[in-house]
């Protein structure tokens, strides 16, 4: 049994410690987000418990008077004024109060808001600064669904929270003090009455805490069949497969197994909070029995009592609040730790100390040696024994069955990954000694699932690289590369036509449109090499070749990397390699490897037929070195 009491220690501890740092750090943020309404709201807190105390002293002098006055001996005009001088005092620390109130909610929704800000501000930069990697691991999506849970309102919640025990416990000291002159006992009671409260507030956030880790995963899923049903992307489906229900009941099912859990929780805290606030209410009732008691027996005077009566229900109500306060204090606290998590995590692909200068033009080129690597998820090796060459000027092709690799690999040449085994080097200098913001400036991007951004059409060519002015005759030149203009030209504002139907104003466009914005992207890119997944999957024959026509132009003295199932298309580059298993198992122009009559050949020659029929005629291939 000590063996274990032992072992818990330790852990008590660090969690205590890591509350407190994560105190600190809350304090800080607050701090760093709004100093002057920190220090507005600080004041109003001292201005508001002042009165709140003078209040209370002064109704004592009020009654104290007024019984004075009354008696038999006394002077009925004397005692008036002096009664009516006290209302007027007690009236202007009432109003300073409520000036106080009303001012110190104008502070703290200003400091809310720029704390909240501030929150999602540092959300969104370590969205952008965390590696791509994250965003392919389940486990990842749990811990940015928790933070972005409670990113948005927690800071708010926080404040408010310490706002609230701040003030609380300022005025509470003085009523205790209040209480304290009359019996030592009275004040002391009193704050182990209402202490229970604290704790059932602190064992309830620790349970629902540990039950929001637990059932993320659950409160992922029906928020993603709530999200289908609500979806533009999945409601032709639903409504041709008649999935709605089917998704409705999913949703509903996982819903009522989260709420009758929570609620299961909040019952339980609602029956031990039930027990804390009777013994606090007897406590309550004593303590004015005892007033009430020593206002008999002459220690205390009839203003005595009353003041004394107000400061009884006054400090428990205060106390209720102070501990009410700490204990959502305490439960912000446990959440702030999901959104901590998600702040600390730390990138893999970054920048070097010293980071190499990336060439400004390339000499050697791309190339891979000995490449190998696996995602943490998957079951083994994605690639493996990588080698691979792309020179300057040079078209190269990736080809092979889905699952092959392919895909990984362009993501690797892009240093979205690092390779775990092996390196990648550009003019021979490993990609890991460059800035990965610089280096990837050298590439340009179309990847197999492209992005469709709900702006302007010119803002979506003109993401392409936005380094340069968004000039409307270059954003034109490459539509018209991509064999888009045209369909642009027709929309209601041109170019100022916002896409996609997700805003009132914009307008959508057929898939094989959307890819052809997507390639005009990286038509305007001046970067030198090219990289497309499945650049014209959803393009017709005809489309096709007008693309790749445009790429001739585009990238003559640029390299490209081109994934593709279409073997018309990658015929025309100037090497070729087949992936197979995460190997390189053929590589050489499309005439070697025909004469080989090997895995390409063999696909090719499935492919050949429906390709004879409708591709249009393309120029002959470059020569080994000349780009598309």
């Amino acid at each position: 049994m000590s063996s274990t009491v032992d072992q818990g220690r330790p852990s008590d501890l660090r969690e205590r410690t890591e509350t407190l740092k994560r105190a600190g750090r809350a304090l800080g943020l607050v701090w760093r987000s709004a100093p002057g309404w920190t220090i507005v709201s600080a004041a109003l807190i001292v201005v508001q418990s002042a009165a709140t105390l003078a209040s209370l002293y002064l109704i004592k002098l009020i009654v104290d008077a007024v019984a004075a006055g009354v008696g038999p001996e006394a002077s009925p005009d004397a005692g008036f004024d002096q009664v009516l001088l006290l209302v007027a005092l007690a009236g202007a620390v009432a109003l300073i109060g409520v000036l106080s109130r009303s001012m110190a909610g104008v502070a703290e929704e200003a400091k809310a808001q720029l704390v909240t800000d501030h929150m999602l501000d540092r959300l969104h930069e370590q969205s952008m600064a965390v590696d791509y990697a994250y965003f392919e691991d389940p486990r990842f999506y749990n811990t940015l669904h928790l933070a972005q849970r409670e990113a948005p309102f927690r800071p708010t919640k926080l404040l408010g929270n310490l706002t609230q025990v701040t003030q609380s416990g300022i005025t509470a000291v003085g009523v205790l003090i209040l209480l304290a002159s009359v019996h030592w006992v009275l004040a002391t009671v009193i704050v182990v009455a209402v202490a229970p409260a604290l704790l059932v507030r602190v064992r309830h956030s620790r349970r629902l805490h540990r039950w929001r880790e637990e059932r993320t995963g659950t409160e992922r899923r029906a928020h993603y069949f709530g999200w289908m049903i609500g979806n533009a992307q999945h409601a032709k489906e639903l409504r041709v497969f008649g999935l709605g229900r089917e998704f409705l009941g999913r949703f509903r099912t996982l819903k009522r197994k989260l709420r009758d859990e929570k609620l299961r929780l909040v019952k339980a805290r609602n029956t031990a909070d039930a027990g804390s606030q009777t013994l606090a209410t007897v406590v309550v009732f004593g303590s004015l029995a005892f007033i009430g008691h020593q206002t008999f027996e002459g220690v205390l005077t009839l203003g005595d009592m009353v003041m004394y009566f107000g400061a009884v229900q006054r400090g428990q109500s205060l106390l209720q609040a102070i501990f009410s306060g700490l204990g959502n204090l305490y439960e912000d606290q446990l959440f702030l730790s999901n959104v901590d998590e998600f702040l600390e995590m730390k990138p893999t692909v970054r920048a070097p100390e010293n980071p190499q200068p990336v060439p400004e033009r390339l000499r050697v080129g791309l190339r891979c040696h000995g490449l190998g690597f696996q995602y943490p998820t998957s079951p083994g090796p994605v690639l493996q024994d990588v080698h691979l060459e792309v020179a300057p000027g040079e078209v190269v092709a990736l080809v092979g069955p889905n699952g092959s690799g392919k895909t990984t690999l362009a993501k690797l040449l892009c240093r979205l990954y690092d390779p775990l085994v092996g390196s990648i080097t550009l003019d021979g200098i490993d990609l890991r000694e460059f800035d990965p913001s610089e280096l990837r400036r050298k590439f340009a991007v179309v990847f197999q699932d492209y992005a469709q951004y709900s702006v302007s059409a010119r803002d979506n060519i003109w993401f392409g690289d936005i380094q340069r002015p968004a000039s409307l005759e270059e954003i034109r030149e490459a539509a018209r590369a991509a064999g888009v203009d045209s369909t642009i030209e027709r929309l209601r504002s041109s170019y100022d036509t916002v896409l996609g139907r997700i805003f009132s104003e914009g307008e959508e466009l057929s898939i094989g449109e959307w890819q052809k914005v997507a390639l005009a992207r990286a038509f305007r890119s001046e970067a030198e090499i090219l990289v497309v997944d499945e650049p014209t999957s959803a393009l017709d024959a005809h489309a096709e070749a007008e693309v790749f026509q445009a790429l001739l132009r585009l990238f003559r003295d640029r390299s490209a990397v081109v994934i593709s199932h279409r073997l018309s298309t990658v015929r025309l580059a100037s090497r070729i390699y087949f992936l197979e298993g995460g190997r390189i198992i053929e590589e050489g122009t499309h005439d070697e490897l025909m004469g080989r009559g090997g895995r390409y050949a063999t696909l090719f020659s499935m492919q050949a037929g429906p390709y004879q029929m409708e591709e249009p005629s393309l120029s002959s291939a470059p020569s080994r070195g000349k780009a598309l």
